[in-house]
């Protein structure tokens, strides 16, 4: 965390994406510093709420003092043209400011499409992978290997 390194958290679902996102934040959370976890569309939502009370830009200052960021499961969700703008300003912070961790199992090529605007979404990509790593959730699903309804397949 003192480096503001950035990680993409990548795969498909049930690898442990999330899992890992809360571990890293709790370890951070004991080690002193302070941690804002949100999946993508509730950060959408609490960031259009403050907006429409015109508390956005202090919002967006307490989101961007925190030490680590953490945004889950970008691409679930689709956002509308004033949710990726909103999110955008909250991911293209300047690199060096904090660290970001980012779950998805979404194709980098493919952000266009979460973001509505190829643009928009090179920038964020951009400014994860100059400073960022990727990381790679290969393996089984775990939920599938443990489900209570076995043999009904792995959701694509």
């Amino acid at each position: 965390m003192d480096a503001c390194q950035d990680f993409v958290f990548h795969r498909k679902t049930g690898r442990g994406k999330t899992h890992l996102a809360i571990a890293v934040g709790a370890a951070a959370v004991r080690a002193g510093k302070s941690v804002r976890f949100f999946t993508v569309a509730q950060l959408v939502m609490h960031l259009a709420d403050a907006r429409d009370r015109g508390r956005l830009r202090r919002e967006l200052d307490d989101l961007l003092s925190a030490d680590l960021l953490v945004l889950d499961e970008l691409g679930y969700v689709p956002l509308d043209v004033e949710g990726a703008r909103l999110l955008f300003q909250v991911m293209s912070a300047p690199e060096g400011t904090q660290s970001l961790i980012v779950t998805t199992s979404i194709e980098f090529s493919r952000w266009g499409t979460v973001f509505g605007d190829d643009k928009m979404a090179a920038a964020v990509v951009d400014r994860l992978v100059y400073t960022g790593r990727l990381v790679e959730f290969n393996g089984a699903s775990y939920r599938m290997e443990n489900a209570l309804m076995p043999g009904k397949g792995e959701a694509e």
